[in-house]
């Protein structure tokens, strides 16, 4: 009876064995394989949020209706600046019969521009300043304009003197801010076109620097329509590097250059290898920073923030908020009616002098305001601070680059439209101590998605590539290493 039984007894108990592995084996499938749908899943959304790009669209800022049928004329022209006896007399002029309004005691930077020693710099302009040996400085490195859109955008263009057997040449566009110019990097390019020559590294990374001038700006013709904005700049600027031949580059920049190379990068992510910024445009809104401004002095390690964050973000009212109003006043004229105050700047060469160069003493240090003399001449001289004057009074351009804020600023007036689109490119920030407004890592990356370095600069302010360029060089070409050997 046993023999009988004892065979479907075995029989049912290994059944049973089968059927406990299989139900076993299902339990850990089925979540499996729930697991890897869902993760596909959310790997495709995150997919088609990446591909999400700034439509690159296209745009006339000639005068008058585009020909339909008139193909642009893509020729690369060699430019030259020249000048004249008639256009220093002239100059000389109206410096001859400015009026000054005198300052108040003790009042330093404090309403702008000091007078007294206003008068000492122009005096510099009409008795000393050589216009004609500054011409020569500038063409020392090859300009050329190119017509994009229906209007001559002007650009340098330097390739290094000399290649290392084996090393790749690294193009890099370079765009300037306002009132700056594409002069702001005659000193960091020779450190970026012969870094070895300079101490910079060996030789492993060398490049080809492309400056343009914002149109408007400068030797770049002014746009006859309304509407020329940031993104308008960088198709225009992507335009120009594809017509020199390139496929795929680097792109850098500040101030407004910032947001020309971060909608580049938007734009079209393939042609960008990667984007260097020295400063970030972002709004602070939101339940979240608001808690992490809130409680950032105090568990700064719990709000994603570090020491340095604190230490140039605090008290945060006063950098952040006084701070920031007592220097944008210019920002809400040139937001709205720039023509009115453009009009009497293109007119007056002390006007302007006064208007340009009062940022290049509280953008580089804000404890410049103190100063009865700005401190301008602690970090630049006069014959730097004059020449850029000079590009906007002999290219009468100071309106039309001033239209640029409302062009900017009507559309998009906190210009956060760039967190609409993330940066997906590899990027690289130098934050600077003395910048307007300092913008931790952690807010960054709510724009830029991968950032491969941020480094925290040792010194220097808003204008980083003509106060400090040989840090900002060094950054630049730390940041690349870095992409080359991703």
């Amino acid at each position: 009876m046993w023999q009988e039984v004892l065979p479907n007894a075995w029989e049912s108990i290994l059944s049973r064995i089968r059927s406990f592995q299989y139900s076993q084996k299902n339990a850990v499938l089925v979540p499996a394989a729930a697991l890897g749908v869902g993760g596909m899943g959310v790997c495709w959304l995150m997919s088609r949020r990446k591909v999400k790009r700034l439509e690159v669209g296209d745009g006339w800022w000639g005068s008058g209706e585009r020909a339909l049928r008139e193909k642009e004329d893509e020729r690369i022209r060699p430019f030259r600046i020249e000048t004249s006896d008639k256009e220093i007399e002239d100059l000389h002029r109206r410096l001859d019969q400015a009026r000054y309004a005198p300052p108040l005691e003790g009042a330093a930077f404090h309403y702008g521009f000091n007078s007294d020693y206003l008068q000492k710099v122009m005096a510099y302009w009409r008795n000393q300043f050589d216009w004609r040996k500054q011409v020569e400085i500038l063409n020392k490195y090859p300009h050329f304009h190119t017509t994009i859109e229906g209007i001559d955008i002007h650009f340098i263009h330097v390739k290094p003197p000399y290649v290392p057997h084996g090393r790749a040449v690294q193009p890099i566009l370079m765009v300037h801010g306002w009132p700056g110019s594409f002069y702001e990097f005659y000193k960091i390019i020779p450190l970026l076109t012969e870094p070895a020559r300079y101490g910079l590294g060996d030789g492993d990374v060398v490049f080809e620097v492309i400056c343009p001038s914002i149109p408007g700006y400068g030797f770049s013709e002014a746009p006859h329509q309304k509407g020329f904005d940031t993104c308008a700049t960088a198709r225009i600027f992507h335009k120009l590097m594809k017509r020199l031949g390139f496929k795929e580059y680097y792109v850098q920049g500040g101030d407004w250059g910032s947001s020309i190379t971060t909608n580049m990068a938007q734009m079209l992510p393939e042609s960008v290898k990667g984007v260097h910024v020295n400063l970030v445009f972002i709004t602070i809104r939101g339940f979240k920073k608001l808690i992490q401004v809130m409680l950032g002095a105090y568990v700064p390690w719990l709000m994603g923030f570090t020491r340095e964050d604190v230490r140039r973000m605090y008290p945060f009212m006063q950098k952040n908020v006084y701070d920031i109003l007592r220097e944008s006043g210019y920002l809400h004229i040139q937001a709205t009616k720039p023509d009115t105050a453009g009009c009497g700047l293109n007119d007056s060469p002390v006007g302007l002098a006064a208007y340009i160069l009062e940022k290049f003493s509280t953008w580089t240090d804000k404890s410049f305001l103190h100063r009865d003399d700005g401190g301008l001449e602690r970090k630049y001289s006069l014959d730097e601070l004059l020449t850029n004057v000079m590009i906007y009074w002999v290219t009468s351009s100071i309106a039309s680059s001033m239209r640029y804020y409302k062009e900017n600023l009507s559309r998009d007036p906190s210009l956060s439209d760039n967190t609409r689109f993330g940066v997906y490119v590899p990027a690289g920030i130098a934050a600077f101590p003395e910048e307007i407004t300092h913008v931790p890592r952690c807010w960054a990356k709510t724009i830029f998605k991968n950032i491969v370095s941020y480094s925290y600069m040792p010194r220097g302010g808003h204008f980083a590539a003509f106060e400090e360029p040989k840090l900002l060089a060094q950054d630049i070409i730390h940041f690349v290493r870095r992409v080359e050997q991703l």
